[in-house]
């Protein structure tokens, strides 16, 4: 399977890229510069050597030819970088793990998109793509530690079944993450606003949290 980033060349996108590399994925990462997705390709590599034959660097065109496109652009430009390749994207499964955000006097808060989440702000600019909501929750840093698992939950809501069923399988690759079938793309509003509570507790107790819910004996994590 490839595996398409837009707008991959920042902290979010370039951790997901390299350590889906790392575990066996042909990652493109985007950029609306190729020069500058191929130069953030070329900072990964050097450091993780084992993944030069996995990940390149292109721009966002290129990227949108993956079999599955991962959208890690901020949130306010996701639904314009979508839009712009959404001819490319038909039929593809759309994964949005952008969160709307603000911070204001120290404090995280979420922002209400107009159609009530940045997924469901996607799927109206790519009407023709199966748009999976997943990711959000996943830290950065951690994330792009290739070497080492991440001790995490990952909610994934879509209204597409079968697309919940392939995202969860790419999850489940990643050391230590456990895909959690979260509903319909409706449920995205609250994964999304969930993350500024996260944020807040790390910044708060000056740790890097990670989702984990009690309780499974042995969840279902895919769709039947």
């Amino acid at each position: 399977m490839r595996i398409g980033i837009l707008g991959g060349t920042g902290p979010a996108g370039s951790a997901l890229g390299s350590r889906l590399a790392s575990v066996g994925y042909d990652v493109v990462i985007g950029s609306r510069s190729a020069e500058r997705a191929a130069a953030v390709c070329s900072e990964l590599v050097a450091r993780y050597p084992e993944i030069v034959t996995r990940l390149s660097g292109g721009d966002n065109a290129a990227a949108a030819e993956g079999d599955v496109v991962v959208v890690a652009t901020p949130w306010d430009s996701a639904a314009t970088t979508v839009r712009e390749n959404s001819e490319a994207l038909q039929g593809k499964v759309l994964v949005s793990m952008a969160n709307a955000l603000v911070r204001v006097t120290g404090e995280f808060q979420p922002l209400l998109p107009p159609r009530g989440s940045v997924a469901a702000h996607i799927q109206a600019a790519a009407p023709r793509s199966r748009v999976v909501a997943a990711l959000h929750h996943l830290p950065a840093k951690e994330l792009g530690h290739l070497g080492a698992p991440i001790d995490s939950d990952v909610l994934i809501c879509s209204d597409d079944r079968e697309s919940v069923r392939i995202v969860s399988e790419i999850v489940e690759r990643i050391p230590g993450c456990r895909p959690l079938d979260a509903g319909q793309l409706s449920n995205a509003t609250a994964i999304e606003a969930f993350t500024a509570v996260l944020l807040q507790l790390n910044v708060r107790y000056k740790t890097r949290v990670a989702l984990k819910l009690s309780g499974f004996h042995s969840p279902r994590t895919h769709a039947e």
